[in-house]
């Protein structure tokens, strides 16, 4: 009798054991799962506005060719995450910029975060603080883009941006461990400095 009440007894603390063991497991578990996300890699869009109407020198709008470009930087950028999309939109407060990035935000019913063209600093460090492992779709101005890229540690050897070059895509990568990546694609009609590119049709 002794000796079966000993067994139970051991029997209990070996199933208490294997009890807290595993508690324990799936709480380092949870714990290593939220670190990760919270770590994850920031991806950062950066774009030019769309072609402004250059007869309008205070604040233009967007030409007829720039509403097209703003409508394929749309499509473009809707499904940019196969599983959520673009998590934010940000744009300094000039019009051509934000008729650029309009489509987008109603599409995605995402708010426009508005920042100051030249306050790099405060804009990234914005973004950084509050979209940790997000993608933000940032546009910007030809003489900005490269300054902004460089304020997150990128590439520092962007070429100049022509005045009439609106077709550029910065995708700027920043890990949590390791070295903050650059990527630049093309969009919507290509700019072409020497008139040698057919139009997209």
């Amino acid at each position: 009798m002794e000796e079966d009440q000993t067994q139970n007894f051991r029997r209990k603390k070996r199933r208490k054991r294997r009890l807290q063991g595993a508690v324990l497991y799936i709480t380092i578990a949870i714990g290593l799962a939220w670190f990760f996300e919270s770590q994850a890699t920031t991806t950062i869009i950066f774009v030019r506005h769309a072609e402004k109407d250059l007869s309008v020198k205070d604040d233009p709008e967007l030409t007829e060719d720039g509403q097209r470009r703003a409508f394929e930087l749309t499509r473009q950028m809707k499904d940019a995450d196969v599983v959520a999309g673009i998590d934010a939109i940000y744009s300094t407060p000039f019009k051509r910029n934000v008729a650029t990035v309009e489509p987008l935000s109603k599409l995605l019913e995402l708010p426009i975060n508005l920042y100051d063209k030249n306050d790099y600093e405060s804009v990234l460090e914005n973004i950084l603080d509050n979209h940790k492992g997000k993608i933000i779709l940032v546009v910007g101005h030809s003489d900005t883009l490269a300054n902004l890229m460089a304020e997150l540690g990128a590439s520092k050897s962007v070429p100049t941006i022509a005045d009439n070059e609106y077709d550029n895509i910065y995708i700027v990568s920043i890990p949590w461990f390791g070295k903050t990546k650059t990527i630049r694609l093309r969009y919507g009609a290509p700019y072409d400095p020497d008139g040698k590119v057919r139009a997209i049709k």
